[in-house]
């Protein structure tokens, strides 16, 4: 089975808009059972919306507005790579983080594509894989773990295959410390890492009011108005990762049989591309 180290970059903004953010480069490479680089896959892809970069991406990445120009859509580049990957049983898909393979799920699915061969890649994430390994838990980026590792950094940051190039140094770097049974597939999530940091941020505050966590209590004075819990999914997805975080802790009873004072927990910080 071959190992598939897989980077991408999208058109992320700065500012808020409800259209969707797209695919712009993928780049992956193939790596076999004993880690050698055998091929690699290189494509820019031309989004439909925000067709024309902004500085911020520009300076980013480096992708020249050309490039974009001349690039095909997103239906063919897709097919190209699936092409390219084979049967979604021969490899095993790594990414740093959840997002690469979301954004591809995403723009498959908003081009109105069959998403079943997405939805049953297996795949690694060697940024959780990493972090176990240094036994911590705040994300660092690819260029932060090479520094860490020692490995020198060849290529240029933010663009795909360069990513995929220098993520595939680390893995070959901690591979014997990793374990590779922590293997998932995508799973559709309805909340965001703000809104679960709210919730764990709320759980603290009732703790500290010495108020035993309540999911009823969280969500009148501390979620409303904050989180719009109309959508089910999301409300018993937040509610499941309450219970879950909840559990972490021992339950310590309320000091008083008292209503909680509302009490503003502390605000996450914005999430950034």
């Amino acid at each position: 089975m071959d190992y598939i180290v897989l980077d991408i970059e999208f058109n992320g903004r700065k500012f808020a808009s409800d259209l969707p953010m797209e695919v712009i480069e993928i780049g992956a490479v193939r790596l076999d059972a004993s880690l050698a680089l055998t091929d690699t896959f290189s494509a820019m892809v031309k989004p439909v919306y925000f067709s024309k970069l902004n500085s911020f991406i520009k300076k980013k990445t480096g992708i020249a507005q050309e490039e974009i120009d001349a690039a095909s859509g997103f239906v063919k580049v897709i097919g190209d790579f699936q092409a390219w990957l084979g049967g979604n049983d021969s490899f095993l898909l790594l990414t740093w983080g959840g997002e690469d393979l979301k954004r591809i799920i995403f723009d498959t699915r908003m081009h109105k594509l069959d998403d079943a061969y997405w939805l049953g890649v297996d795949y690694f994430d060697l940024l959780k894989g990493y972090l176990r390994y240094k036994n911590v838990t705040n994300d660092v980026s690819v260029e932060a773990a090479l520094q860490d590792l020692g490995i020198s950094a060849e290529g240029s940051a933010h663009r795909a295959l360069d990513d995929a190039r220098m993520t595939s140094e680390i893995f070959r770097s901690i591979y014997p410390s990793l374990d590779m049974t922590r293997i998932q597939r995508f799973k559709d999530t309805f909340t965001n890492a703000k809104e679960r940091r709210m919730v764990k941020n709320a759980i603290r505050a009732m703790a500290s009011q010495k108020v035993a966590p309540d999911w009823e209590l969280l969500v009148e004075y501390h979620l409303k108005g904050k989180i719009e819990l109309t959508d089910p999914r999301k409300a018993e997805e937040l509610k499941a990762y309450f219970e879950a975080e909840r559990a972490k802790k021992k339950d310590k009873p309320a000091a008083a049989a008292k209503p909680p004072q509302p009490v503003r927990s502390e605000e996450p910080p914005a999430e950034t591309e």
